[in-house]
């Protein structure tokens, strides 16, 4: 199982939602280069940073900052919130960032991602956040009607190779992931499916690796230390 630690940015801070909602937001861990350092230290073989800013105004807040991370990290990051144009995902790919991930403009603007996949198809993510099976956009605010596997199969169809899969009501929570939808959702297609949301130990990792998912995006657990990055529980 490869462990994604999270660092989710508002105002150059490092936070966490609690089942995605702005206005329960927990500053956490250290400033955002210290702790980067941290997880490369610890053993992360990728680090997955949302601009939480960005998710909700529709464009790069954070460019700077994760340029900076990007420039010092030593292992690949991926980078998700506010990336609705070309412009910005070429801007994050050239500041080094090795996987955009595309949420609200994957369901809103599907020409956009059709020219993304066929520049950088390599470098694209497309996050699917749900909340009750329907998928959420505009930094989980605004839900839809589209149905989470409905959207997972038409990803696939266009040419996406890797999806991020949030249960919005789980995560934050430590209550343990939706195995669930999990399971739902990487038997529903053949892409990579990168787990999110809930996950408080090993055990729920090694549930979620039963499923025959092999990587899975850590927020809360990690910075409470109920998941290590080198293996074992507190």
């Amino acid at each position: 199982m490869k462990i994604l630690p999270a660092m989710d940015l508002i105002n150059g801070k490092c936070v966490r939602l609690y089942q995605g909602d702005f206005k329960q937001t927990m500053q956490v861990g250290s400033d955002p280069i210290s702790q980067l350092k941290t997880f490369i230290a610890d053993g992360a073989e990728i680090i997955h940073i949302v601009d939480l800013d960005g998710a909700r105004s529709g464009k790069p807040e954070q460019l700077e900052l994760i340029s900076q991370l990007c420039e010092i990290s030593s292992v690949p990051i991926q980078v998700g919130g506010g990336i609705r144009s070309m412009e910005t995902v070429r801007s994050y790919i050239k500041a080094g960032v090795s996987r955009v991930v595309l949420g609200t403009a994957a369901l809103e603007d599907e020409s956009f991602l059709k020219e993304a996949l066929k520049n950088y198809q390599a470098n694209i993510v497309v996050g699917i956040d749900a909340r009750d099976e329907k998928v959420a956009v505009s930094g989980w605010i605004a839900e839809t009607d589209v149905d989470y596997i409905e959207f997972a199969q038409k990803m696939e169809q266009l040419g996406v190779k890797t999806i991020v899969f949030t249960d919005i009501s789980k995560d934050g929570t430590m209550a343990g992931p939706n195995l669930e939808q999990l399971k739902k959702i990487n038997e529903a297609v053949d892409c990579t499916i990168v787990a999110s949301g809930g996950i408080r130990n090993q055990a729920d990792l090694d549930a979620i690796a039963e499923l025959g998912i092999t990587e899975a995006i850590v927020g809360k657990a990690m910075y409470e230390g109920t998941v290590k990055l080198r293996g074992g529980v507190q």
